[in-house]
């Protein structure tokens, strides 16, 4: 795997497409992509099948992404693979496997996995995804999971700081025990309410999920002062499209770190078909986000943010 000097310096610059918009495809999945593999029939793919598939991926569609996020089990070792590269590597460095309390997320992070570990793998940026309710209210007895959460944050977006690389926090929300799906209007309020928290602690970069409507991402905008980009959830590739415009326009979004919009129907392809679907849709899907972005999105260092 490639190593690099662990005390150099790295800038969300170093993700970004020259404009200082975000273009960053996302395939970081390693239990969701067995679960994809398996879905397509395939179950238990082995290690060097994953790693050949994330390989394919970056060899066909470096040329047009600002960044890849990977992750170190079968990302990384898949970009020694393609040799030299043009684009920049955000390394998902939340633990593979996450705990719970009674069912419900709860947030924690392995030391050794800290920004210097990032800078020695080869990558450009740490991105750690957490899932944060803000308004949840412990009950007595049971721990606090979203001040949890937060700490676990805080001593990311620090260590991040510390270290000299930029620290990108992804959330993703989910319904409180025996709350339900969750109502367009109280999604809206829970992305919102967490991104919220998650930005007083200053991390460089959140990738956040669409809060819903063009009003929701307004009172996003307003709420935040980080810069922030959209992530695709795993929609269809014309819907995320249109995501990505409404959050550039009316939420100031900078850009998108997105994947499965742009690669999913490839998992369970023989290898030469893969490249070839990813060489032409892939490409032409992946060129048309960052045209559909183009004088939308918002520079990550406008506004005093940097």
């Amino acid at each position: 795997m490639t190593t690099t000097d662990q005390t150099r310096r790295t800038t969300l610059d170093d993700i970004a497409l020259d404009n200082g918009t975000f273009a960053v495809l996302a395939m970081d999945q390693r239990n969701t992509l067995k679960r994809m593999y398996a879905a397509a029939g395939i179950e238990n793919p082995t290690d060097d099948e994953l790693i050949d598939f994330k390989a394919d991926l970056l060899s066909s569609l470096g040329r047009s992404a600002s960044a890849f996020l990977l992750d170190p089990s079968f990302g990384m070792p898949a970009l020694d693979r393609i040799g030299e590269r043009s684009f920049g590597v955000l390394v998902a460095a939340e633990p593979a496997s996450r705990g719970n309390y009674h069912g419900e997320p709860r947030g924690s992070r392995d030391p050794e996995l800290d920004a210097a570990w990032v800078h020695r793998l080869g990558g450009d940026a740490v991105k750690f995804l957490i899932q944060v309710r803000a308004d949840r209210v412990a009950a007595e007895g049971e721990p606090d999971l979203a001040a949890e959460a937060i700490e676990v944050i805080r001593q990311v977006v620090e260590d991040c700081r510390a270290t000299g690389a930029p620290s990108v926090i992804e959330n993703l929300v989910y319904p409180l025990p025996g709350e339900g799906e969750l109502s367009p209007e109280r999604r809206a309020d829970t992305i919102i309410e967490a991104a919220v928290a998650l930005d007083e602690l200053q991390p460089d970069l959140l990738k956040l999920e669409y809060p819903g409507s063009p009003e929701a991402c307004r009172r996003l905008a307003d709420s935040i002062s980080r810069p922030w980009a959209v992530l695709s959830a795993g929609v269809g590739f014309d819907e995320f499209s249109e995501v990505l415009k409404i959050s550039c326009d009316e939420g100031g979004a900078s850009g998108f770190i997105a994947g499965r919009s742009v690669w999913k129907e490839t998992v369970g392809m023989e290898s030469r078909q893969r490249r070839d679907f990813l060489a032409d849709e892939g490409r032409r899907r992946l060129d048309a986000l960052v045209a559909a972005m183009d004088g939308r999105a918002r520079p990550w260092n406008e506004g005093g943010t940097a």
